[in-house]
């Protein structure tokens, strides 16, 4: 490898200060390099990453056939506009749809531009009276004004309002509240099958198979955002498989590129033309850089076997976490399915991820209390191990403490 001289980070945070909005709470370190489950910062230290890329990087940093895919389309075409047709962003749509259902895809570049998408396309396909998407509590589905609309969290609406109009809020699984507040001008649902930022919240049973069942009934877009869920996080490829429901409308991103920026949208046959020429576009979606990526993504997943993977190391976590329960009062609950890993503790949890990363783990806080884990689908079993071993460490000296 090459040597590059990076900045310190403390070099770096001062550039930061001086040029860089400060819109995000950042670690003082900077990152320069990735491998794996592994990442580096410019002082040479390695952390073990149980949180890569914010859950962008399923296939851990820098997975090599998505580099090599990406060095190859670079130096051949990077980009065109979607007045074109671009053979590798067909060839994906295909691959996308033949691991979901029989959809049409959208591409864009983020979960929020998708959900963005999904609804315009929910209240495109239904009648302008109808214009209504019911969401859930504790869901998120993005930061453009549409999508925080969308999410049913006071916090990210302070000082944005007036906000889109149309978004009915319910409980997250409680179906009965959801038969409530359809009307004659609800148009959707739309719904995490598996609720990320909202502390890995799993739907009670039966809960999404009611909601299909409510969307047929009255005639009503299921949409179902797979931005964090999607592309094998869970297992399968998609987690609504999980449940044996089929949305009428699918959103991705995260890491449906390896790394990548890029996102989608899939919609039934008979719901995607609605979304018809001259009312929505994005001009970097599908672009050959990230579709390149898209399916060399999808095909490292199979060729790697990593589906099944996911449930060797599922296990492993929900053992020794489970096991940690039982000896730590700071856990209230552990929530797995398949890499999605949440921790709910009976404190704050902040002061247990600034203790982690001290140890060079790198791991999340949501919701004040839960820890939130997302590792890559490659992780080694021993790496896992490893990094129980750690968080166990640091429950056990904030308990005594």
């Amino acid at each position: 490898m090459t040597s590059v001289n990076h900045l310190s980070s403390a070099e770096t945070i001062q550039l930061f200060e001086r040029y860089v909005i400060p819109n995000y709470v950042r670690y003082p370190v900077n990152l320069v390099r990735g491998e794996g489950s592994y990442v580096w910062d410019s002082e040479d230290q390695r952390y073990l990453d149980l949180f890569p890329g914010w859950g962008c990087n399923l296939l851990g940093h820098c997975p090599a056939p998505v580099v090599q895919a990406v060095q190859q389309q670079v130096a051949t075409l990077i980009h065109v506009p979607n007045t074109w047709h671009i053979e590798h962003q067909g060839r994906w749509a295909q691959m996308l749809c033949e691991r979901s259902f029989d959809a049409q895809a959208f591409f864009c570049n983020s979960g929020t531009e998708a959900n963005e998408a999904a609804i315009k396309l929910a209240r495109l396909h239904t009648p302008p009276e109808r214009y209504k998407i019911i969401t859930f509590t504790g869901g998120f589905h993005g930061r453009t004004l549409g999508s925080t609309a969308a999410t049913a969290q006071p916090k990210y609406h302070e000082g944005l309002g007036p906000l889109m109009a149309g978004f009915v809020y319910v409980p997250f699984g409680d179906l009965d509240a959801v038969r409530q507040r359809i009307d004659n001008e609800t148009a959707a649902i739309m719904i995490e099958p598996i609720q990320g930022e909202g502390g890995i919240r799993i739907p009670p049973d039966g809960f999404l198979t009611g909601l299909r069942q409510l969307a047929d009934e009255h005639d009503l877009v299921l949409i179902f955002d797979e931005v964090q869920t999607g592309c094998g996080r869970t297992g399968h490829w998609f987690a609504h498989q999980h449940f044996d429901v089929v949305p009428d409308v699918m959103t991705l991103a995260k890491s449906l590129c390896g790394g990548i920026a890029g996102g989608a949208m899939l919609a039934r046959r008979d719901i995607a033309p609605s979304l018809r020429p001259g009312m929505h576009a994005a001009t970097f979606g599908g672009n050959p850089i990230a579709a390149r990526a898209g399916i060399a993504a999808l095909e490292m997943i199979e060729s790697e076997h990593l589906l099944d993977h996911v449930a060797r190391i599922s296990d492993v976590f929900r053992q020794r976490l489970e096991t940690l329960q039982s000896q730590c009062d700071l856990i209230r609950e552990v929530r797995v399915l398949g890499l999605m890993i949440g921790i709910e503790l009976t404190i704050e949890g902040a002061p247990a991820v600034q203790a982690c990363m001290q140890r060079r783990l790198l791991i999340n806080c949501t919701q004040g209390n839960v820890l939130r884990l997302l590792p890559a689908m490659n992780l080694t079993e021993e790496q896992a191990e490893q990094g129980c071993e750690i968080l166990g460490e640091v429950l056990g000296e904030m308990t005594s403490s």
